[in-house]
């Protein structure tokens, strides 16, 4: 009797099953998707409101996103085509296997790009806009490991020669080679962006693709339809800063943005996810942000099964196997696949019986099919309102065959005997002889073939040839001396902070009629924090929908203003994604012909500690435009503590090699650095950019002397001399940011002792130590010239008595210059962890306040035997210092 009622239960639910189907059909017919989508979604929230708790749809099947009806046609000839895809495999291939028989471990990578030959190609053959008078180009983020690609096409467009895919990555040749991976720095009229640190590309196009939008929205440049398309590989999400700023492009709209996901499932050592679905995460990590989710799996092989799976038993298959399932099938025979897949299920086997071994193995993967790449992009492109993300199924290594298809071993690929590159040729039909095969040797059809001219008729057709790199700006009119003359005036006995200083010239600026409309204020979230809020009014924050809201401050003059044409980028909590809008802002005179203007201003410890490897690839982008650390020193920013206070950002701006870094005390410091900082950047368009710190701290701002701009932007100059030049004992004080009027301070306590001290502004440590340096290798190059001098020995020649130089940062600053001193230096400075207390104490704390300064000259007179060691005690009772306190560099 149960099972009789079961069964019928399970009827009456197949019946109503079928004629819930039934009504569907009958509604997608007469109504379309969208109609349907709609009744969807009233039944989704009928039940919902009825107690049901659905489950969100965070992953669609494990199969193609666009049907097989509805992929588009392709457009061009794909025999000529897999043609030219083999010879650029060839090429590449050869490049690196070339370059590792020349030096041994010399590196690079096969396997990356051939997995992503058949993606890259039908960009580069349909999709890829390049500039000319009528268009804008697309900007294309390549994955720095597939490098070789790129160059091999560009090899066959004649636009490389054999010699330098001879020397590649052996860029010191006489004759010139070609950089491991993409870098502008290295080749600044071929690669626009540098990809291969992981996960920058990613977080960089989103904001380039943001930044892309404010330039249109602001009236700075017409709308071009311009598509900003990022290659990553499946490995790379791992990356943070990969995903960390996918949501963004929703809320901006940003459909001008197309991720192409390399989905080899293989990382260096081994699958990226063995034990699950890399596509299926990705597609639910995007779906969930609110992406345009593309995925292609599956090739054209598998099609007329897909058709004949009529009760869902392969795309179950499909699902149930795991990434590392999929990465064996890749390396084992037919026989292997069709035991382990298809042996699961009679049904399965049933429907591949027709198929020999060797078929089955030769199944392929949608990112390997020309059609479904096409399609999917093709599909991208049309889409508007929100970013699209392509998810496409590839096999790492494909085509080395038994060298490493497939295979964990694939990422470190980079040499093929004999056999495999005669394996590789036959597979992709290369026109060369056995006899020269194992040589390597390039390709170049002839000019006369269908080959050579089919691929450059594409890509005239698309406006010209990619990567590239053109530098179009103009010399900008920077602003005179006499618009900056307010900030050399000095402020009397009314105080103001550098921080204040900085914005005051940032407002100016702004309002300048010139260039005004130029200047990019970038602020991740601490407008008000640095005294930036005057700005929300005067010029608005960017949002790409306007303000959709009253803001709740809106009754107040500072209200928080978002704006369609806003200037600030106001950017939330992120430092990375600021540094990428700065990146965006600061490389614009060469992606768009604009020189836009970028100021970033943050907390200077959550600048080059948290993201110094964007600021590298700033360096290597020819990036322009000025980062503001503010609150800067490891004491001015009061009760904060071990984690806001900066002092090691001056020393970590050293590494990047075009960053100019400065540490300015005075507003007419700040005045003369951004000022020659834009003749240079702007109007003599060098490829510099600019790191300043400032602090909160309050004091008189003096009128900036008589000839003194040369040695600011030199790196120092003296300051104030005593005025007992006479004296027996003398000294010369070197401070730097906030600690010089600590300095100060303590020339007026030597005088006590009878020490008559000069006061020298030291503005940069890293010019001094880069003029020594360069002055030291010219001597050394030209032995019979006469000798150059280095500026910090031009300065202190004749500068008598002893040398003590203090700043808010690691001693290692001073030390850095110490061999162009004419005596010994005495470093202080602030070595160790902070601490949440007042400046008072914590200068006390790190020994850099007046009085350590003062004791640290005595102690340095004593040394030299012109003060008894007497004196020196004294005054560390005097100065009321502990000669106990504990060490500050390890407590």
């Amino acid at each position: 009797m149960a099972e009789n009622k079961a069964q019928t239960i399970e009827d009456i639910e197949a019946q109503e099953t079928r004629e819930w189907l039934e009504s569907l059909d009958y509604v997608l017919q007469q109504g379309g998707p969208q109609r349907t989508v709609r009744l969807l979604e009233r039944l989704r929230l009928h039940a919902q409101k009825a107690g049901v708790s659905l489950p969100y749809p965070a992953n669609t099947p494990y199969i193609n996103t666009i049907p097989v009806e509805q992929e588009t046609s392709f457009p061009g000839s794909q025999e000529i085509e897999r043609r030219i895809r083999s010879l650029v495999r060839w090429n590449a291939m050869a490049m690196v296997v070339r370059a590792n028989r020349e030096e041994e471990g010399i590196g690079g990578h096969i396997s990356t790009f051939s997995s992503a030959a058949t993606l890259y190609e039908i960009g580069f053959n349909h999709f890829f806009r390049a500039r000319n008078e009528e268009q804008e180009a697309d900007m294309v983020y390549f994955q720095g490991h597939a490098s070789p690609g790129p160059y091999a096409r560009a090899f066959l467009e004649g636009r490389l020669s054999e010699q330098q895919l001879e020397n590649f990555r052996r860029e010191l040749k006489p004759e010139g080679g070609l950089p491991s991976y993409p870098h502008p720095w290295l080749m600044p009229d071929f690669w626009e962006f540098p990809t291969v640190s992981m996960g920058l590309g990613p977080i960089m196009a989103i904001y380039q693709a943001r930044f892309n939008s404010y330039l249109e929205d602001r009236g700075l440049k017409k709308p071009s339809g311009q598509k900003i398309w990022a290659f990553i590989g499946d490995g790379e999400t791992d990356e943070p800063e990969t995903l960390g700023a996918i949501s963004l492009a929703v809320r901006e709209r940003l459909d001008n943005l197309i991720f192409v996901v390399n989905c080899n499932l293989q990382r260096l050592d081994g699958p990226v996810r063995g034990n699950g679905k890399i596509i299926q995460e990705l597609e639910a990590i995007f779906r969930g942000a609110g992406w345009n989710v593309i995925k292609v799996i599956w090739g054209r092989d598998w099609d007329p099964l897909l058709a004949k799976d009529y009760e869902g038993v392969l795309v179950r298959r499909m699902e149930q196997a795991v990434d590392g399932d999929y990465q064996k099938y890749a390396v084992e025979s037919g026989s292997y696949i069709r035991k382990h897949f298809f042996g699961t299920d009679p049904r399965l086997q049933e429907m591949v019986k027709h198929l020999s071994d060797e078929q089955l193995r030769r199944l392929r993967t949608g990112g390997h099919d020309p059609e479904k790449v096409y399609a999917a992009y093709k599909a991208a492109v049309d889409h508007q309102g929100s970013p699209t993300v392509i998810l496409a199924r590839t096999i790492k290594g494909y085509g080395l065959g038994e060298a490493g298809e497939g295979k964990n071993i694939t990422h470190q690929q980079k040499k093929l005997n004999e056999q495999e590159l005669r394996d590789f040729r036959t597979r992709f039909g290369i026109p060369i002889s056995d006899n020269q095969v194992a040589q390597a040797p390039f390709y170049k059809p002839p000019e006369e073939s269908p080959e050579f001219k089919y691929l450059h008729e594409r890509r005239q057709a698309l406006g010209g040839y990619l990567p590239a790199r053109q530098v179009r700006d103009e010399s900008l009119q920077v602003p005179s001396e006499e618009f900056f003359a307010e900030f050399h005036a000095g402020t009397g006995e009314r105080t103001m902070a550098t921080t204040m200083a900085y914005v005051r010239v940032l407002t100016k600026l702004l309002r300048d009629p010139e260039i005004g409309k130029l200047i990019v204020p970038i602020i991740p979230d601490e407008a008000r924090t640095f005294g930036m809020e005057s700005l929300f009014r005067q010029v608005g924050i960017y949002s790409h929908v306007g303000q959709l809201y009253e803001p709740v401050d809106s009754s107040t003059l500072l209200y928080y203003k978002e704006a369609t044409d806003g200037q600030i980028l106001e950017e939330g909590i992120t430092e990375a994604g600021s540094m990428s809008s700065f990146i965006a802002a600061g490389t614009a005179y060469a992606t768009h012909g604009i020189s836009t203007i970028p100021f970033f201003t943050f907390y200077s410890m959550f600048g080059f500690q948290r993201i110094g490897d964007l600021i590298w690839a700033a360096g290597d982008m020819r990036c322009r435009g000025f980062l503001v650390g503010a609150t800067a020193g490891r004491t001015t920013l009061a009760g904060e503590g071990l984690q806001h206070q900066d002092g090691q950002s001056q020393v970590l701006a050293y590494s990047v090699p075009n960053l100019k870094v400065y540490d300015p005390a005075y507003a007419y410091e700040i005045a003369v650095i951004i000022q020659d900082g834009m003749r240079r950047m702007y109007q003599q368009q060098e490829d510099i950019f600019y790191y300043l710190t400032v602090t909160n701290e309050l004091y008189p701002m003096p009128e900036m002397p008589d000839g003194v701009r040369e040695g600011i932007l030199k790196g120092m100059y003296r300051l104030k001399t005593t005025a007992n030049p006479d004296a027996k004992l003398r000294a010369q004080l070197f401070g730097s940011g906030a600690i010089l009027n600590e300095v100060l301070k303590a020339q007026a306590l030597l005088e006590d002792y009878q020490v008559a001290a000069d006061i020298w502004s030291i503005t940069s440590y890293k010019e001094l130590y880069l003029d020594g340096h360069s002055v030291e290798r010219w001597n050394m190059l030209h032995p019979l010239e006469s000798p150059r001098v280095p500026y910090v020995k031009q300065c202190l020649e004749e500068a008598p008595g002893v040398f003590v130089a203090a700043s808010d940062y690691l001693k290692v600053l001073p030390d850095s210059i110490y061999r162009w001193f004419p005596r010994p230096v005495v470093a202080l400075g602030t070595d160790g962890f902070g601490r949440s207390d007042g400046r008072r104490a914590l200068r006390d704390f790190f020994e850099v306040d007046a009085r350590f300064i003062t004791l640290a000259t005595l102690a340095a007179l004593a040394r030299e035997k012109k003060l008894e060691p007497g004196v020196v005690q004294q005054a560390i009772q005097d100065l009321k210092i502990d000669p106990e306190k504990v060490n500050p560099m390890i407590s």
